[in-house]
This record gives structure tokens, sequence and C-alpha cells, in this order.
């Protein structure tokens, strides 16, 4: 008795279809590559009933001879490809020959079809992939295919279909992804009879993206260029500040496929990195370009997953491209009021940055008046002045007046030491200062005017017509943080005179002592003491013995955040740990001295989110201000 039978060609179309036709969404994909291909340069889309009912695609593209309509509903016949030596260079979105085979197998079908030139085209018949009628027909040059009553013949995938709603959002969105990867081409969206979008088709990226992603969507994104080992890169990327709560925005196209690739997804997420928020995720629209011999399209049935021959390249092109626009960011991150309310709301399952973490000297905020130098003794100044550089001119003072320009001390790092005169004629209360400083090379710096501090925690600052609050302890956090990113020697750290024995949990202990190198060059010296406890016998500059166990668990988190040891992504975690420990803590009122330096960085666009993603400004217009004060 025979066991193993051979499937009818009737089952064998049925499972095949499967494979690449999942729902309507897919059916219009195939549809729309297909008339790409065929050099249209106005296409037609239109649904009803979600696509279940009805889908119909148009296009002005080359059309098809009488035979060639026939013989292109046959499984893997196509025009797009040759011989076996046609795979190693795939230029073309179909070459499979399955997509008409697979749609024609599962629905009723209507083909019209017009070769340029030809007197009179062909119209075609089929349900459940038989051709019942061949006929000609007078119809404008180009392709017509119409598909009804979708998976009226297979019951079993039929009942896994969605509401006609849910299916429509998946066939819209499949057409969003052609026509952004093809904004050359004129694409009209009609759903049950409404026109959705319709594109210009005159090349433009940008007007393309403003389309079909709306305006709130395209006025701010970045754009975005560059340039790799036998790639190009080029397209739009978010702000931090515009991040998604998921990675639905972000659109990848490659030589003009709309692809899937979590080796993209990486780089753009890693040129984001200590710009986000944890759970919050860039928005893209990133056009690559390369030769179709670098990259294997013939992985998936459904085209949308392909393997680079070159990932590492690849990986640091897209990097290297969106971390240039992000620094290229002219203006300061705009917080509104509603924003500030909106991120308040924390995401679920979302985590607190460790810099929201409750410290000590936050936990008891000093008396008003209370300088600097009341910080804890064994703290020492180069950490607490690390990137503070002196003191502009003071309000209303002469120019000739000004300090001069602190002394650089202990090794790369500048601590300002004020002038005996200026000290003495220091008023007991902060006046407001004023600057007019010489902008540094490269970054334009515009009048402003520093107005105070408030709350101990935020710096008041005049530009313009703008009044700017700045978060003091995010804006230091980041300025120690890109310092010590720069830096290629080991950090300094300072020999405890008592090591410290720290209890910690067995992963994180384990993660630790995985790492003692990485450790090492941050400053840090431990070695395991048996048991869940490690000993600390060195501490990077600015932490306190006692602090020693709150480091090391933050360091661990950061280890287990990284993706490997010795990745980039463990040390920028582990360096936002150590700038978080390091910067000043909100509650701790600051000097007028100390203002200026962190303003400036502001103001020029060097600091613009803190390490672990928080924006560092909050910005009110004058015209906001007239506004709700009944002045307008």
């Amino acid at each position: 008795m025979n066991v193993i039978k051979k499937l009818s060609p009737h089952v064998a179309d049925l499972i095949a279809a499967g494979e690449v036709v999942e729902r309507p969404a897919s059916v219009v994909k195939e549809l729309l590559e297909n008339s790409f291909d065929a050099g249209a340069k106005k296409v037609t889309v239109e649904i009803q009933r979600g696509g279940m009912g009805l889908i119909r695609v148009t296009d002005d593209g080359c059309g098809m001879s009488p035979e060639d309509a026939g013989t292109c509903f046959l499984r893997h016949a196509t025009s797009k490809l040759r011989d076996e030596y046609g795979l190693e260079a795939i230029g073309t979105l179909g070459f499979r020959g399955e997509a008409l085979a697979a749609i024609a197998a599962v629905s009723r079908v209507q083909l019209l079809t017009r070769e340029r030139g030809a007197p009179e085209g062909v119209s075609l018949l089929l349900e459940g992939g038989e051709e019942l009628g061949r006929d000609p027909a007078g119809c404008p040059e180009g392709t017509t295919i119409v598909v009804r009553d979708l998976f009226y013949n297979t019951p079993a995938r039929l009942k896994f279909m969605k509401k006609d709603s849910a299916e429509a959002a998946g066939v819209g969105a499949a057409v969003v992804r052609c026509a952004l990867s093809h904004p050359e081409v004129s694409l009209r969206y009609l759903r049950d009879g409404k026109e959705e979008f319709h594109t210009a088709g005159d090349g433009r990226k940008d007007a393309c993206i403003y389309t079909v992603l709306g305006r709130d969507f395209a006025k701010t994104m970045l754009p975005a260029a560059g340039s790799g080992e036998s790639l190009r890169v080029e397209g739009y990327v978010s702000p931090p500040a515009n991040a998604r709560g998921n990675r639905s925005a972000q659109y990848f196209f490659l030589n003009g496929r709309c692809i899937r690739s979590q080796l993209l997804q990486a780089a753009l997420e890693q040129a984001y990195r200590n710009s986000l928020f944890t759970g919050r995720f860039p928005a893209c629209v990133l056009f690559l370009t390369m030769k179709p011999n670098l990259v294997d399209v013939n992985v998936h049935p459904a085209k949308t997953e392909v393997r680079f021959l070159q990932e590492r390249a690849v990986f640091d092109a897209v990097y290297r491209t969106v971390l240039a626009a992000l620094r290229s960011e002219e203006t300061l991150p705009e917080l509104r009021l509603e924003q500030m309310r909106e991120q308040a709301e924390t995401p679920p399952g979302r985590t607190d940055p460790p810099a929201e973490t409750p410290r000590r000297a936050e936990a008891s905020p000093a008396p008003a008046g209370r300088s600097r130098e009341s910080l804890p003794a064994n703290m020492p100044e180069i950490v607490e002045q690390l990137v503070f550089r002196g003191s502009r001119t003071p309000y209303n003072a002469p120019p000739g007046d000004s300090e001069p320009p602190p002394e650089p001390k202990h090794g790369s790092y500048e601590i300002p030491k004020a002038p005996v005169e200026a000290e003495k004629a220091k008023p007991a209360a902060p006046e407001p200062a004023v600057s007019e400083p010489e902008p540094a090379p490269g970054a334009p710096l515009p009048p402003y005017r520093i107005l105070g501090e408030v709350f101990a925690e935020y710096i008041l600052v005049e530009s313009g017509e703008e009044l700017i609050l700045i978060d003091k302890h995010a804006a230091h956090e980041r300025m120690i943080f890109d310092r010590l990113q720069q830096r290629d020697r080991p950090e300094a750290g300072q020999l405890l005179l008592s090591p410290q024995v720290c209890g910690l949990e067995p992963e994180a202990k384990a993660l630790l002592l995985e790492n003692l190198p990485l450790l090492r060059e941050l400053g840090v010296e431990a070695e395991d003491f048996g048991g869940g406890a490690v000993m600390v016998r060195q501490l990077p500059l600015g932490f306190a013995p006692e602090e020693a166990e709150g480091l090391l668990t933050e360091l661990a988190a950061a280890l287990q955040l990284g993706r490997r040891p010795g990745t980039l992504g463990v040390r920028d975690e582990t360096l936002a740990a150590m700038a978080c420990k390091a910067a000043v803590k909100a509650g701790t009122p600051s000097e007028p001295r100390e203002w200026t330096p962190v303003a400036e960085a502001v103001l020029r666009g060097e600091v613009k989110y803190c390490p672990h993603g928080r924006p560092v400004t909050l910005r009110l217009t004058k015209k906001q201000l007239d506004r709700n004060f009944r002045r307008t």
C-alpha cells in the first residue's frame, strides 16, 4: 500500500499560492511591481471591500501580446530571467514567475492588455487558475488586471482574513511602500470609490513623502545622504524628538525594492544611540542603491528579504549617513507643552532611564544659596568642572573688564580660575548675565542673555524671540558623555585606600567579571571576592567609595543592554552611567559662572539630548507668550 502520493496540480498550485499571496495586500504589491517592471509612468489602484471583493490595477506600461498574455499565468513563466546566470544580478522587482499564477489560482481574474503599437488588445478570463476565455478587445496601451473574490476556493485561508477595514489598511500600507519606492511613477489609490492619495510622479522623494505620509511626518524629517563601498544612501530620517512608539514608520528601499532588513534597522538605531528614550524608535525613508550582484534578493518568495554580500560596508554606510544627518540638525529640539504632557506618561512596558533614578544628592536638595563647594569633600574638583570653562562678562560690565581665559591644568581638562578682584567684587546674590562671546570655529553662537536659574534645576536663557529653559543636569550629563566618548585612552582612576566589597546579583557579577578589560578602560579595577561579592580597588575620578556598588550595578545593567562585550553600544552605556553620576545634580544650586558653558553648548546645537534620550530644552516663543496673555 502506497502511503506517499503525488499531489494533484490543482492542490499543488493552491499550496504554492499560499507562499506568495497571504492577503489582499500581497496581491496589490505583486501587481504594482509588475507595472513598475513594465515601465509604467501612471498606475491606478482601486479596491473594494478591503480588496476581498475587487482589486483593479491599471497601468500605461509596455503591455503584452496575445501570446504572452496567456503564458504569463503559467507557473515559473517570466520575461525577466533567462538562465541561472541572471540570478547573479537581478535588476527587476519580479523574476520568479509565480505572482500571476498564484493570484489566478485563488481568485477570479480578468486581464485586459495591449502592446504598444498593436492595433488591438486581448481580454482573458480565468477562474481558479483555469482559463475560461480569450478574445480580442479594444483597450488603451498598457495592462489592466481585475482580481475578484479572493480566496473564494480556499475556505481554510478565507476564514483567517480580517475585517474589510483591517485588510484595507494592509493594502493601503502596501501601496504607500510602492509609491515611496518609485516617486517617478504617478500612483493613484482609490478605496471604495474614494481617492486616498495621488502622487505627482515627478521623481521628488520629499514631495512623495509629503503626499503619502502626510504633512506632519514630512515637515520634521532631516535629509540624509552618504555613500560607502559600492553603495549610495539617501533619504530622510526623523529627529530624535519625533521618535515613534514602534518601527512601523521605518521604510527601507534597495534598488527600488521595499525590503525588511534587521541589518539596516540595527544600523539606523545605532546612529540614534544615546539620543532616544528606551522604547522609542526613529522613523526613516532611506533609499539604497548598489550593484545588483552585491545583493541576493532570491531569499524569500515575497521578495521582501535580502542578503548582502558586504554586510559590514552596508551597515557602516547607513550608520554614518544617519549619524551625519542627525549632527547636521541646525535648530534646537523644540519640546512644546503638549509634548511634555505626552512624554510624562511612561509607555507600557518601559522602564525609566538611569538618569531618572533618585540619587542621594537629589533626594536631599541643598538649601538656597548653597555653593558647589558644599558637595561631598571627596568629590574631586576636576570632575565637578569637567566641562565648565569659566564665566563671561557680568551684566552691564564694561567690555574691557571681562575675565581672562582659564589656564589649562590637570592634563587635558581646563579648570576655571577667577581673578581675586572678581571674587571680591562679586555680589552676594547672583545677577543675570549677558554674553557676546566670540563664536567657536564652525559653530556660530546667537546673541543671548542668561536670566538666571529656577528650582535649582533649570537655566533660563533669552535668545532672540525665544525663552529657552535648559535642564542643567541633562545638558551637563551630555557634555560629560561626549567628552568621555572622544577620549581614546583609558579613563583616569583613583585607588581606594580601603577596597570596597560590593554585593551583586549573580547575573550582574558574571557580566562584570566577563568584562574586566572594559571596566579597566573606564577606570574601574575590580576582582572576584567569592560568593556574590566583587572587590573594587579603583574607581573613576569623581566617584566616592560608597558609590562603588551603585556604579557597578549601573555598569552591569549597561552591559546587559549592550549586544556583546567590547562593542560600541556597551561602552556607550557604561559611559552614560558614569556621566550621569558625575553631572551636576538637579536640586543643587549652581553659580552664575557655571551657567554660561551649558547655555552656549545648547545654543550652538552641541547638546540636544541627554545620553538616555531626554530632551534638554523647552522653548517658548514670544508669540506663544503673547497669545497666552491675550496680547495678540
